[in-house]
């Protein structure tokens, strides 16, 4: 099955992925390209029903600023622009583009007239603006829309060849009724079909997993989280018993986190899994180590070779299979800015002894990997696992790695997690662990001075892992967590909350 595919051209917008995300929840596959690669042949093989042009942090005046072909716009395809995008389209097209005087930032009030795109929509109503430039008229055989005090086109149209342009954000919950827009513009204007479900999905991936295995072998590397979990899932769906899971323990694991695997994986869902314990191996390779891309892209080669020799132990082995997801691909630069290298991505050698690597979540954001771990029959204890990340403990130590180190974190991050759970927030917060800094300060224990570590506690709320909020945990708990931590564990006297949101800062400090 060849889903519908609306496609966002991204501009350097920090939030593309939470428009393909919205995209998505609304039945519609979406793919992100940056705009370098929008030419008009790429999207003619990609064939969209639609186009998405984002926000940015450039001006459309900038001698560099980004561009499409005009071309593009002229392909009989539905367009939507939004804040840069917008403007842009308004400069190919001709109309009067301005720096403003008065620029707008954060929440508005704006007015929308009829139209297909804001049907339903509350005619005085709040949106979300950032932006320098703006557009002061449209030009013939376009139409205002929408406006705000200080911004006479907050929305146009041309409706007889479907280019529809906002200055505002509706892929952001500050805007009121964002959703129903980007909905109206699916639906009320490209008419799109709604294809894209979790059970469409898993019925497709589940197909070409076969038309591409076979009966041959696969190998699948097995984190014990929810994204190995559902690519191992989805393939044993598909080949079966010629499907191979391993566990590699590279010493890196959180306290039990082992033991743990194994009994719930193995015992419970009775999946061919082995164990390889490589700890002495991983921890060799990292001494020394302090630079983060290095600990990743090490973890990852590691991880590879680790596999390559399974395969051989196991027989003739021809495909690796991974849980990548989205997040993934697009934080490792993949067609993007590089943020940070995923071990699975951005880690890999250029060189790997295997026919070929599997990835079936590699085009999935979180939630929807979720939606198809469900689809597959896994328990919600798996499928709504706290996220973990491959690289481990690895990430989670600034600085050199060391078995004083990871004693030191694993007991840290036992207490935070124990804490959590018995304070019944560990379904309400997506992800919280501990990180033990580089950094040692002053104390006093006992009457005695102390110079020991600084403990970074990290907690989010999120759905997709491309943006996050730190969650609001009560002082009482936040102050048990800390007498704990500190009174129980050796080599830590400080302990501290980061309260940064993603973005501009990342879920993990490395």
């Amino acid at each position: 099955m060849k889903y519908q595919t609306a496609l966002v051209i991204d501009f350097g917008s920090q939030y593309s992925q939470l428009i393909a995300r919205k995209i998505r929840e609304n039945g519609v596959y979406c793919e992100i390209i940056p705009f370098s690669s929008a030419s008009a042949q790429k999207i003619k093989q990609i064939n969209p029903i639609a186009l998405i042009l984002t926000g940015g942090p450039s001006s459309v005046f900038a001698h560099d600023a980004p561009a499409i072909d005009k071309q593009i716009l002229e392909m009989n395809l539905p367009v939507l622009g939004i804040c840069y995008g917008a403007q842009l389209i308004a400069k190919l097209k001709g109309c009067d583009v301005k720096a403003a005087e008065s620029q707008e930032y954060g929440r508005q009030e704006i007015q929308y007239q009829y139209c297909a795109l804001f049907e339903g929509v509350d005619k005085e109503n709040i949106c979300w603006m950032s932006h320098g430039d703006y557009i002061r008229s449209v030009a013939q055989g376009m139409r205002v829309i929408a406006n705000t005090k200080t911004c006479p086109v907050a929305a146009y149209c041309d409706e007889q060849n479907k280019i529809y342009g906002v200055q505002f954000h509706p892929e952001v919950s500050h805007t009121i009724n964002g959703d129903l827009i980007l909905k109206n513009f699916l639906y009320k204007i490209v008419r799109a079909k709604g294809d894209w479900t979790m059970s469409n999905f898993v019925a497709q991936a589940v197909q070409s997993i076969k038309q591409t295995i076979g009966d041959k072998k696969a190998l699948c590397a097995m984190s014990g989280g929810v994204d190995s979990a559902v690519a191992a899932a989805l393939v044993h769906k598909a080949i079966g018993k010629n499907l191979t899971c391993v566990f590699v323990d590279h010493g890196l694991m959180r306290k039990d986190e082992a033991k743990q695997v194994m009994e719930v994986f193995k015992g419970k869902l009775g999946m061919n899994l082995r164990q390889i314990d490589a700890s002495e191996r991983f921890l060799n390779k990292l001494s020394g180590v302090k630079d983060p891309e290095r600990k990743r892209k090490i973890i990852g080669e590691e991880f590879i070779r680790v596999f390559e020799e399974a395969a051989k132990q196991i027989g003739k082995v021809d495909y690796l299979v991974q849980g990548t997801i989205y997040p993934d691909i697009v934080e490792s630069g993949v067609g993007a800015a590089l943020v940070k290298s995923h071990h699975n991505v951005g880690g890999l050698p250029s060189v790997v002894d295997f026919k070929e690597i599997i990835e079936p979540l590699r085009n999935l954001f979180k939630d929807e990997v979720r939606q198809a771990g469900f689809e597959l029959g896994l328990d919600k204890d798996i499928v709504m696992r706290q996220p973990f990340p491959g690289p481990g403990l690895g990430i989670r130590i600034i600085g050199e790695i060391t078995r004083e180190k990871l004693d030191i974190l694993r007991e840290a991050d036992y207490i935070l997690r124990q804490e959590i759970a018995l304070a019944g927030l560990d379904n309400d917060i997506w992800q919280y662990f501990a990180v033990l800094t580089d950094l040692r300060s002053v104390g006093v224990m006992g009457d005695k001075r102390t110079y020991d570590y600084t403990l970074g506690i990290r907690a989010v709320t999120s759905v997709d892992a491309m943006t996050a909020d730190f969650a609001r945990i009560p002082y009482e708990i936040l102050a048990k967590i800390s007498s704990r931590i500190v009174g129980e564990v050796k080599g830590i006297n400080r302990v501290v909350y980061d309260i940064t949101t993603k973005p501009p800062a990342t879920i993990e400090w490395e």
